[in-house]
Protein backbone atom coordinates (compact mmCIF):
# COMPACT_ATOMS: atom_id res chain seq x y z
CA UNK A 1 0.00 0.00 0.00
CA UNK A 2 1.57 3.53 -0.93
CA UNK A 3 2.30 5.92 1.49
CA UNK A 4 -0.46 7.99 0.03
CA UNK A 5 -2.93 5.52 -0.15
CA UNK A 6 -2.61 5.31 3.78
CA UNK A 7 -5.54 7.25 5.78
CA UNK A 8 -5.26 10.14 8.67
CA UNK A 9 -6.70 8.69 11.52
CA UNK A 10 -9.28 11.28 11.97
CA UNK A 11 -10.50 10.06 8.33
CA UNK A 12 -10.39 6.65 8.94
CA UNK A 13 -12.08 6.82 12.86
CA UNK A 14 -14.43 9.60 11.89
CA UNK A 15 -17.50 7.64 13.19
CA UNK A 16 -15.88 5.89 15.63
CA UNK A 17 -17.45 5.42 19.12
CA UNK A 18 -16.54 7.88 22.02
CA UNK A 19 -16.93 7.81 25.31
CA UNK A 20 -16.01 11.71 25.61
CA UNK A 21 -17.98 13.33 28.35
CA UNK A 22 -19.53 10.38 29.56
CA UNK A 23 -17.81 10.37 33.18
CA UNK A 24 -17.55 13.98 32.92
CA UNK A 25 -15.07 16.72 31.56
CA UNK A 26 -12.62 16.07 33.83
CA UNK A 27 -12.60 12.37 33.92
CA UNK A 28 -8.82 10.60 33.69
CA UNK A 29 -9.23 7.07 34.34
CA UNK A 30 -12.02 6.26 31.13
CA UNK A 31 -13.65 2.60 30.97
CA UNK A 32 -12.08 1.94 34.54
CA UNK A 33 -14.97 4.20 35.44
CA UNK A 34 -16.96 0.65 34.85
CA UNK A 35 -15.05 -1.01 37.24
CA UNK A 36 -17.12 -0.16 40.71
CA UNK A 37 -18.00 -1.82 43.90
CA UNK A 38 -19.89 -4.17 42.79
CA UNK A 39 -17.39 -5.71 39.86
CA UNK A 40 -15.32 -6.02 43.21
CA UNK A 41 -17.02 -8.12 44.88
CA UNK A 42 -18.37 -10.38 41.75
CA UNK A 43 -14.63 -11.01 40.85
CA UNK A 44 -13.66 -11.71 44.79
CA UNK A 45 -15.92 -14.47 44.57
CA UNK A 46 -13.82 -15.95 41.65
CA UNK A 47 -11.07 -16.72 44.17
CA UNK A 48 -11.72 -20.52 45.18
CA UNK A 49 -8.14 -22.00 44.85
CA UNK A 50 -5.33 -19.46 46.49
CA UNK A 51 -3.52 -19.83 43.80
CA UNK A 52 -1.96 -16.26 42.89
CA UNK A 53 0.03 -15.95 39.65
CA UNK A 54 2.11 -12.93 38.71
CA UNK A 55 2.15 -11.52 35.64
CA UNK A 56 5.21 -8.85 35.46
CA UNK A 57 7.98 -9.70 33.11
CA UNK A 58 11.60 -9.80 34.32
CA UNK A 59 13.20 -6.62 34.36
CA UNK A 60 16.66 -7.14 33.35
CA UNK A 61 16.52 -11.08 32.65
CA UNK A 62 19.50 -12.55 31.33
CA UNK A 63 17.48 -13.22 28.18
CA UNK A 64 17.31 -9.91 27.14
CA UNK A 65 13.56 -7.36 27.75
CA UNK A 66 11.77 -6.78 24.47
CA UNK A 67 10.57 -3.80 24.14
CA UNK A 68 9.00 -1.41 21.54
CA UNK A 69 11.54 -0.53 18.65
CA UNK A 70 13.66 2.85 19.48
CA UNK A 71 13.84 2.07 23.55
CA UNK A 72 16.09 0.50 25.05
CA UNK A 73 15.77 -1.91 28.12
CA UNK A 74 16.39 -0.99 31.31
CA UNK A 75 19.91 -0.58 32.81
CA UNK A 76 20.43 -1.45 36.50
CA UNK A 77 23.85 -0.34 38.17
CA UNK A 78 25.11 -1.51 41.33
CA UNK A 79 25.89 1.40 43.69
CA UNK A 80 27.18 -0.68 46.94
CA UNK A 81 27.67 -4.13 47.53
CA UNK A 82 30.72 -5.44 50.17
CA UNK A 83 32.90 -4.89 48.10
CA UNK A 84 32.97 -1.24 48.59
CA UNK A 85 34.04 -1.90 52.56
CA UNK A 86 37.20 -2.76 50.68
CA UNK A 87 38.46 0.72 50.98
CA UNK A 88 38.36 3.65 53.61
CA UNK A 89 35.83 5.72 51.61
CA UNK A 90 33.04 3.72 52.18
CA UNK A 91 29.97 5.22 54.40
CA UNK A 92 30.28 3.96 57.97
CA UNK A 93 27.41 3.19 60.67
CA UNK A 94 27.30 2.51 64.26
CA UNK A 95 27.40 -1.29 64.70
CA UNK A 96 29.50 -2.45 61.32
CA UNK A 97 25.93 -2.19 59.02
CA UNK A 98 27.02 -3.21 55.58
CA UNK A 99 24.27 -2.72 52.68
CA UNK A 100 23.66 -3.26 48.99
CA UNK A 101 22.03 -0.44 46.94
CA UNK A 102 21.08 -0.01 43.26
CA UNK A 103 19.50 1.96 40.72
CA UNK A 104 18.11 1.53 37.46
CA UNK A 105 17.62 3.81 34.12
CA UNK A 106 14.60 2.70 32.28
CA UNK A 107 11.71 3.47 30.04
CA UNK A 108 8.94 3.60 31.91
CA UNK A 109 6.85 1.66 29.74
CA UNK A 110 10.65 -0.57 28.78
CA UNK A 111 9.10 -3.55 30.59
CA UNK A 112 5.15 -4.89 31.49
CA UNK A 113 3.37 -1.51 32.20
CA UNK A 114 0.38 0.53 31.64
CA UNK A 115 -0.66 3.28 29.21
CA UNK A 116 -1.99 6.53 30.42
CA UNK A 117 -4.96 7.43 28.03
CA UNK A 118 -2.79 10.55 27.09
CA UNK A 119 0.11 8.12 25.70
CA UNK A 120 -1.58 8.56 22.04
CA UNK A 121 -3.83 10.91 20.60
CA UNK A 122 -4.92 12.19 17.28
CA UNK A 123 -6.32 15.77 15.67
CA UNK A 124 -4.66 17.77 18.29
CA UNK A 125 -6.64 15.89 21.26
CA UNK A 126 -6.40 13.28 23.99
CA UNK A 127 -8.54 10.98 25.58
CA UNK A 128 -11.99 12.85 26.78
CA UNK A 129 -10.73 16.11 24.50
CA UNK A 130 -7.97 17.55 26.31
CA UNK A 131 -5.29 19.41 24.25
CA UNK A 132 -1.93 17.60 22.78
CA UNK A 133 -0.59 20.45 24.03
CA UNK A 134 -1.10 19.56 27.57
CA UNK A 135 1.68 16.36 27.05
CA UNK A 136 4.45 19.39 26.86
CA UNK A 137 6.71 18.48 29.33
CA UNK A 138 4.48 16.04 30.89
CA UNK A 139 0.92 15.15 30.60
CA UNK A 140 -0.86 17.48 32.75
CA UNK A 141 -4.33 15.67 32.47
CA UNK A 142 -4.53 12.02 31.42
CA UNK A 143 -1.12 10.82 33.34
CA UNK A 144 -1.19 7.18 34.41
CA UNK A 145 -1.01 8.96 37.86
CA UNK A 146 -5.19 8.52 38.16
CA UNK A 147 -4.95 5.00 37.41
CA UNK A 148 -2.33 4.38 40.11
CA UNK A 149 -4.37 6.03 42.54
CA UNK A 150 -7.28 4.31 41.94
CA UNK A 151 -6.04 0.77 41.35
CA UNK A 152 -7.56 -1.77 38.81
CA UNK A 153 -9.63 -4.76 40.12
CA UNK A 154 -12.10 -6.82 38.41
CA UNK A 155 -13.44 -10.46 36.93
CA UNK A 156 -11.02 -10.73 34.20
CA UNK A 157 -10.81 -14.00 31.51
CA UNK A 158 -7.47 -15.71 29.55
CA UNK A 159 -7.81 -15.68 25.61
CA UNK A 160 -5.52 -18.23 25.08
CA UNK A 161 -5.54 -17.57 21.29
CA UNK A 162 -2.33 -19.45 20.70
CA UNK A 163 -3.87 -22.57 22.09
CA UNK A 164 -6.81 -22.02 20.15
CA UNK A 165 -5.28 -21.79 17.01
CA UNK A 166 -2.61 -25.00 17.85
CA UNK A 167 -0.08 -22.74 17.85
CA UNK A 168 3.07 -22.42 20.25
CA UNK A 169 3.46 -18.96 19.54
CA UNK A 170 1.45 -16.70 16.74
CA UNK A 171 3.42 -15.44 13.89
CA UNK A 172 4.24 -11.90 12.98
CA UNK A 173 1.95 -9.60 11.34
CA UNK A 174 -1.33 -12.73 12.49
CA UNK A 175 -4.72 -11.17 13.19
CA UNK A 176 -7.60 -11.94 15.03
CA UNK A 177 -10.91 -10.19 15.59
CA UNK A 178 -13.49 -10.05 18.47
CA UNK A 179 -15.22 -12.65 16.67
CA UNK A 180 -12.25 -14.87 17.14
CA UNK A 181 -12.09 -13.61 20.78
CA UNK A 182 -15.67 -15.34 20.93
CA UNK A 183 -15.34 -18.40 19.72
CA UNK A 184 -12.04 -18.97 21.66
CA UNK A 185 -14.06 -18.46 24.59
CA UNK A 186 -16.11 -20.63 23.90
CA UNK A 187 -13.82 -23.50 23.21
CA UNK A 188 -12.36 -22.52 26.79
CA UNK A 189 -16.23 -23.20 27.98
CA UNK A 190 -16.18 -19.55 29.56
CA UNK A 191 -18.15 -16.62 29.12
CA UNK A 192 -16.94 -13.11 28.21
CA UNK A 193 -19.03 -10.74 30.61
CA UNK A 194 -19.69 -6.91 30.28
CA UNK A 195 -17.13 -5.04 31.81
CA UNK A 196 -14.59 -8.21 31.63
CA UNK A 197 -11.20 -7.33 32.10
CA UNK A 198 -9.25 -8.91 28.98
CA UNK A 199 -6.17 -11.07 28.70
CA UNK A 200 -4.68 -12.36 25.52
CA UNK A 201 -2.25 -14.39 25.07
CA UNK A 202 -0.09 -14.80 21.73
CA UNK A 203 3.25 -16.15 23.23
CA UNK A 204 4.72 -14.09 20.21
CA UNK A 205 7.61 -12.31 22.84
CA UNK A 206 8.89 -15.91 22.90
CA UNK A 207 10.17 -15.43 19.75
CA UNK A 208 12.23 -12.34 20.96
CA UNK A 209 13.88 -15.24 23.05
CA UNK A 210 14.63 -17.30 19.90
CA UNK A 211 15.60 -14.98 17.74
CA UNK A 212 17.48 -12.45 19.33
CA UNK A 213 17.84 -9.13 17.18
CA UNK A 214 16.37 -10.79 14.21
CA UNK A 215 12.82 -10.06 16.04
CA UNK A 216 13.15 -7.02 15.07
CA UNK A 217 13.41 -7.40 11.32
CA UNK A 218 10.16 -5.83 9.45
CA UNK A 219 8.76 -5.85 12.79
CA UNK A 220 4.86 -6.16 13.01
CA UNK A 221 3.50 -7.97 16.01
CA UNK A 222 0.49 -10.28 15.89
CA UNK A 223 -2.71 -9.09 17.92
CA UNK A 224 -6.53 -7.49 17.10
CA UNK A 225 -7.02 -5.77 13.80
CA UNK A 226 -9.29 -2.84 13.37
CA UNK A 227 -12.97 -2.60 12.11
CA UNK A 228 -15.46 -0.86 13.03
CA UNK A 229 -17.55 -3.73 14.26
CA UNK A 230 -14.93 -4.78 16.45
CA UNK A 231 -14.62 -1.31 18.27
CA UNK A 232 -18.25 -0.90 18.44
CA UNK A 233 -17.71 -4.41 20.55
CA UNK A 234 -15.33 -2.81 23.00
CA UNK A 235 -17.53 -0.49 23.73
CA UNK A 236 -21.09 -2.24 23.97
CA UNK A 237 -19.00 -4.72 25.95
CA UNK A 238 -17.98 -1.88 28.50
CA UNK A 239 -14.48 -3.55 28.58
CA UNK A 240 -12.16 -1.39 30.85
CA UNK A 241 -8.50 -2.86 30.33
CA UNK A 242 -7.31 -4.73 27.60
CA UNK A 243 -4.43 -6.90 28.72
CA UNK A 244 -1.63 -8.69 26.21
CA UNK A 245 1.72 -10.54 26.18
CA UNK A 246 2.67 -8.64 23.05
CA UNK A 247 4.69 -4.94 23.20
CA UNK A 248 1.58 -2.81 21.82
CA UNK A 249 -1.55 -4.79 22.35
CA UNK A 250 -2.74 -5.09 18.38
CA UNK A 251 -1.34 -6.12 15.15
CA UNK A 252 1.47 -3.23 14.37
CA UNK A 253 0.45 -2.18 10.76
CA UNK A 254 -2.79 -2.90 9.78
CA UNK A 255 -3.27 -5.14 6.98
CA UNK A 256 -6.19 -3.04 5.71
CA UNK A 257 -5.36 -0.01 5.78
CA UNK A 258 -1.38 0.92 6.15
CA UNK A 259 -2.09 2.38 9.36
CA UNK A 260 0.29 1.89 12.75
CA UNK A 261 -1.34 1.26 16.03
CA UNK A 262 -4.92 1.93 15.09
CA UNK A 263 -6.87 0.51 18.34
CA UNK A 264 -4.38 2.66 20.36
CA UNK A 265 -6.33 5.59 19.30
CA UNK A 266 -9.93 3.83 18.74
CA UNK A 267 -10.05 1.94 21.65
CA UNK A 268 -7.53 4.03 24.15
CA UNK A 269 -8.00 7.66 22.88
CA UNK A 270 -11.81 7.34 22.32
CA UNK A 271 -13.22 4.99 24.25
CA UNK A 272 -11.21 5.43 27.47
CA UNK A 273 -9.98 1.55 27.55
CA UNK A 274 -6.96 1.00 29.75
CA UNK A 275 -4.21 -1.38 28.06
CA UNK A 276 -1.71 -3.15 29.50
CA UNK A 277 1.34 -4.56 27.07
CA UNK A 278 4.03 -6.82 28.05
CA UNK A 279 2.21 -9.67 30.23
CA UNK A 280 3.90 -12.58 30.86
CA UNK A 281 0.70 -14.79 30.80
CA UNK A 282 2.85 -18.09 30.27
CA UNK A 283 1.76 -19.82 33.91
CA UNK A 284 -1.99 -18.86 34.31
CA UNK A 285 -1.77 -19.99 30.95
CA UNK A 286 -0.20 -23.33 31.79
CA UNK A 287 -2.76 -23.48 34.81
CA UNK A 288 -5.85 -22.25 32.83
CA UNK A 289 -5.39 -25.08 30.34
CA UNK A 290 -4.69 -27.98 33.26
CA UNK A 291 -7.56 -27.16 35.69
CA UNK A 292 -9.99 -25.52 32.55
CA UNK A 293 -11.08 -22.51 34.75
CA UNK A 294 -10.12 -19.03 32.89
CA UNK A 295 -11.97 -16.70 35.27
CA UNK A 296 -10.10 -15.11 37.98
CA UNK A 297 -9.58 -12.21 39.98
CA UNK A 298 -7.52 -9.81 38.66
CA UNK A 299 -5.59 -6.95 40.33
CA UNK A 300 -3.48 -3.98 39.51
CA UNK A 301 -2.09 -0.97 40.54
CA UNK A 302 1.07 0.72 38.28
CA UNK A 303 3.50 3.18 40.22
CA UNK A 304 2.33 6.38 41.13
CA UNK A 305 4.61 8.49 38.18
CA UNK A 306 3.64 12.39 38.26
CA UNK A 307 2.67 13.46 35.03
CA UNK A 308 4.10 9.78 33.40
CA UNK A 309 2.78 8.42 29.75
CA UNK A 310 3.46 4.73 31.47
CA UNK A 311 4.52 2.95 33.89
CA UNK A 312 5.59 -0.57 35.41
CA UNK A 313 3.30 -3.03 36.68
CA UNK A 314 3.05 -6.44 38.30
CA UNK A 315 -0.58 -7.61 37.73
CA UNK A 316 -1.84 -10.48 40.04
CA UNK A 317 -4.57 -12.96 38.55
CA UNK A 318 -5.77 -15.30 41.84
CA UNK A 319 -7.67 -18.13 41.02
Amino acid sequence: MSESAVPDLSELLTDSPSNWGKWGPDDEVGSLNYLGPEQVLAAAGLIRSGKVFTLQRLIGDPKGDPVWPGRTPAERTQILDESSWDGDEAPQFPGGLHYADDKINAFLQGSTQYDALGHVWYGGHLWNGYDARSTVGGLDVASIEPIAQRGVVGRAVLLDMARFRGKKTLESAETFTHEDLLACAASQGVELRKRDILLIRTNFLQLFHDLGEKFYEGFCEPGLVYSPELVQWFADMEVPNLVTDTIANEVTTDPHNGVALVLHNALMRNLGIAFTEITDLEALADDCAEDGVYEFFYAAAPLKVAKGSGSPVNPLAIK
